[in-house]
């Protein structure tokens, strides 16, 4: 493809990414994926070059573009190397109208932008989450050693501030790994595997994850529990449920898994009453600390639905409080650094259950925020997250 057309490509793909936002369709990966996966002409040089395009022009435009050729003509503003490629050629896009829309640059909607400033994000941490993220990876320590896996690889690595975790200082496709495909390793942002080590999982303990997806997190108390004891992961999704029982197997993971009804889930976990040691809760959020990797999410992102999502966080630590026993544990965790899903959540909580208290959060990084510990991109070079330890007295 020439320059010219791989611009176009963009806008193609913009287009069809700014579509889904504006519906509540499919993440902008998916989209991706779907769009390449029909256009088999684009070659590997390509692909990356307008998935870069359209990535670059997401993170510049604070707020949803007219179209995706809007979002390139904002590229294009601090890109002069992109304006010769509007060229009118036969695959490229026409050329550029001096009054034609153009996208509006910003780092999120103005709404957004004040939640943030109110949970005290100053602007070069706000600015910080629409960097690049980096990719790393947490040894799977039921087969190997993060020193181990270290040695194994061909891409250079340093170890994270995680237990088992190494960031890598090249791009590479791990899942084409023949590590990867042992399970000897799961790709898993450093903050998130801290917020499971917050948990502090141990062998022989009774454990839930209540709201566990497709797994990551999962996967990473089995390791912690040394596949003793017993581990429940639990969702509404059955689609995303189904992919742990696959990856459970290639890591050498002794999961059980649980499909839940959206409001039966405290009847349908009647028999766990009680008798957990711990709970940990990785609710639905915003997901304003993923932005590196999602930067669409806040196009997405409005105040019906952040109030929305609120309600729900709050009902799953009620349902996770009836699960836990005597002297057993929650560790709260949301991919948000708006304090109305993170300290605001904790410290209500608290308030109306009485028989709780606060609990140390045990994290190497993070800063304190109400009763739990926040992290940052900018700060601590990982994922944005709240995490909180709430124990039952």
């Amino acid at each position: 493809m020439t320059p010219a057309a791989r611009v176009q490509g963009a806008i193609e793909l913009l287009d069809a990414i700014i579509d889904a936002a504006r519906r509540g369709g499919a993440s902008a990966d998916r989209i991706a994926h779907e769009w390449f996966k029909s256009r088999r002409f684009a070659g590997s040089g390509d692909r990356r070059a307008i998935r870069d395009l359209a990535w670059r022009a997401i993170r510049a435009s604070g707020e949803v573009p007219p179209s995706g050729r809007a979002a390139l003509l904002l590229l294009a503003k601090d890109d002069e190397a992109l304006v010769p490629l509007f060229d009118g050629s036969t695959h490229g896009p026409a050329p550029v109208d001096p009054d034609e829309p153009v996208a509006r640059s910003g780092l999120a909607p103005a709404w957004l932008v004040k939640q943030m400033r109110a949970s005290d994000l100053d602007w070069d941490e706000i600015g910080a989450l629409l960097e690049r993220a980096p990719l790393d990876l947490r040894a799977n320590r039921l087969k190997t050693t993060r020193e181990a896996l270290a040695e194994s690889l061909e891409t250079p690595s340093e170890p994270t501030a995680a237990r088992d975790g190494l960031r890598l200082l090249t791009a590479a496709n791990v899942d084409r790994w023949p590590q990867f495909e042992q399970g000897l390793f799961e790709v898993q942002d450093t903050g998130s595997q801290l917020a499971c080590e917050a948990l502090g999982a141990s062998p022989g303990e009774s454990v839930i994850d209540l709201c566990a997806g497709a797994g990551g997190k999962t996967l990473a108390l089995a390791a912690a529990m040394d596949n003793r004891g017993t581990l429940l992961a639990c969702d509404t999704d059955r689609t995303r449920l189904q992919r742990i029982p696959p990856r459970a197997e290639r890591a050498g993971a002794a999961i059980e898994t649980r499909l839940l009804n959206p409001g039966q889930e405290a009847a349908m976990l009647a028999d766990w009453a009680v008798r957990a040691d711990a709970v940990l809760i990785d609710a639905p959020c915003s997901g304003t600390g993923t932005w590196r990797r999602n930067p669409e999410t806040r196009w997405r992102l409005t105040p019906r639905i952040l109030e929305s999502t609120a309600v729900v966080q709050a009902a799953l630590l009620d349902i996770a409080a009836g699960l836990v026993r005597p002297g057993g544990r929650i560790c709260y965790v949301v991919c948000s650094l708006l304090d109305r899903e993170g300290a605001d959540q904790a410290a209500a909580f608290l308030a109306r259950n009485p028989q709780w208290r606060a609990a140390d959060v045990v994290m190497p990084l993070g800063t304190p925020r109400g009763t739990g510990r926040r992290l940052t991109p900018l700060h601590d070079g990982t994922d944005g997250f709240f995490v909180a330890c709430l124990e039952r007295l």
